[in-house]
């Protein structure tokens, strides 16, 4: 089940949350049960099978993280927090890399080892890092005594279960047992209509139009020419944008329709004027679970330049790993690591560029590194890079055999789509605004009339592939 979707915003969503305040208003136990009910019955809706692994993985880390929290001085605590980590990361191996690490020892080693070619699990990512920062805050007595109903939503909570954001036992678990939670609160039902809305509309109206263009275009690589390269590459970047966006935006919005606040992990990162601000902007719950259980651990900037240059490279070499199972995914971290170093070596160094370079700097390198991120294989990634050089030629025949639109229409979607992204607010800064009255309500009644008219059009996030 996904948020774009009828049977989720006019079957699921509904009787959820009308039956979570009515069981609140008696039994706040019974109406955390059924929350954890309905997320798990969210999660499994795509496909069964993996239910037991995720009910599997919620009881062993509680479990191990209550031991932790506990047993203040035990000798072996280190030794019980590295078997709970590495009982998530081979999890997460196992499930994610498998195939591509035997993939890659049958190329170097001529070996014929059969794949099993498994099916990632949803959010198997996502849930694995949640609940290894459980682990190691337990190891640093920084959680409390919490029980497995309040555990059980921190890792299931469907709003952000399937792709984020990252959320922190020390932001969630408190708002789950608060009574207030449990009780309609209109600011809170306002806000997250108004932010649910935005996002809805980004993914079916914006998101899911560039992504006609970008597959079409990934999809014939070969046929590309200047022209069709820039115009498949830009629509990716900005699918991307707005689906990724939208994401955020909804899942923000369906957790305060029940008195949840997540952290916001998505603001308007094409408006960044290099790459530590893109990163600040860009899937801000990852960053932050990279920087504090990783870069801090790793030294930081503690131990001297080089340390401080070895360790940004890692952290994003880890998030491109993170972000897939392919060596697409790991040039694409490596470059962002590499663009990291060079941006603080730049900054320290006192070097200064106005923001119209700037902006054009990072966009253009956050835009080609995009092109990793997306094509299926390195070699695809290499035809493209080469289109968008002019080494495939500049033909203009192609526009209009393989996307169907005139190139004048084509170019207007791509700046309006950019226009957005770069002088509209973004949809946290809406939803804070205090002035809500009769033509708010209007403009949120059209994107949600607007977006249900095309809920027929159903596709999955992008970020559920990760």
């Amino acid at each position: 089940m996904i948020f774009n979707s009828f049977e989720f915003i006019f079957l699921f969503l509904p009787i959820v949350w009308v039956l979570f305040y009515i069981i609140g208003k008696f039994h706040i136990p019974f109406a955390k049960a059924w929350l954890i009910i309905a997320s798990l019955f969210f999660y499994s809706y795509w496909n069964p099978v993996y239910l037991p692994l995720i009910l599997i993985s919620m009881v062993v880390n509680f479990i191990v993280g209550g031991f932790l929290g506990r047993n203040k001085g035990q000798s072996f605590r280190k030794a019980i927090l590295s078997l709970g980590i590495l009982f998530n990361v081979l999890l997460l191996g196992y499930f994610k890399y498998y195939d591509f690490f035997v993939d890659n020892l049958n190329f170097f080693f001529d070996t014929n080892l059969p794949l099993k070619n498994l099916i990632l699990p949803l959010a198997i990512s996502f849930y694995t890092f949640q609940q290894i920062a459980y682990l190691v805050d337990s190891y640093r007595l920084e959680t409390k005594e919490y029980n497995f109903l309040n555990y059980g939503l921190f890792v299931s909570f469907f709003p952000q279960l399937i792709a984020g954001p990252i959320v922190y036992h020390g932001e969630m678990m408190p708002q789950f047992s608060e009574k207030k939670t449990y009780r309609i609160q209109y600011e809170n039902l306002s806000k997250g209509l108004l932010i649910f809305s935005i996002g809805l509309f980004k993914k079916v109206a914006i998101a899911d139009l560039f992504a006609k263009y970008a597959n079409i275009g990934y999809g014939t690589v070969d046929t590309l020419s200047f022209l069709d390269s820039w115009i498949t590459t830009l629509s990716y970047t900005l699918q991307l944008y707005f689906d990724f966006s939208g994401y955020s935006d909804m899942a923000i919005g369906l957790a305060l329709l029940f008195n949840i606040k997540l952290p916001f992990n998505f603001l308007s990162p094409y408006k960044a004027l290099d790459i530590q601000d893109f990163w600040r902007r860009w899937h801000i719950t990852l960053s932050k679970f990279l920087t504090t259980y990783l870069y801090i651990p790793l030294g930081g900037n503690r131990k001297g330049t080089y340390r401080t240059y070895t360790n940004i490279f890692i952290i994003f070499l880890v998030s491109g790993v993170w972000h897939g199972a392919g060596w697409t995914f790991v040039v694409w971290g490596v470059m962002h690591g590499v663009a990291s170093i060079i941006c603080r070596w730049w900054k320290l160094s006192g070097h200064r560029m106005n923001k119209v370079m700037a902006w054009m700097t990072t966009f253009l390198f956050v835009h080609v590194a995009w092109v990793f991120f997306r094509a299926t294989t390195f070699a695809d990634a290499i035809v493209v890079l080469k289109a968008m050089v002019g080494l495939e030629g500049v033909r203009l025949a192609g526009l209009y055999t393989m996307f169907n639109e005139k190139l004048w229409m084509l170019a207007l979607y791509l700046l309006v789509g950019l226009l957005i992204a770069l002088f509209t607010k973004n949809a946290v800064e809406i939803m804070e605004e205090k002035k809500r009255g009769i033509a708010m309500a209007l403009f949120v009644t059209a994107l949600l009339f607007y977006s249900a008219m095309h809920l027929q059009r159903v596709s999955e996030f992008l970020y559920f592939n990760f």
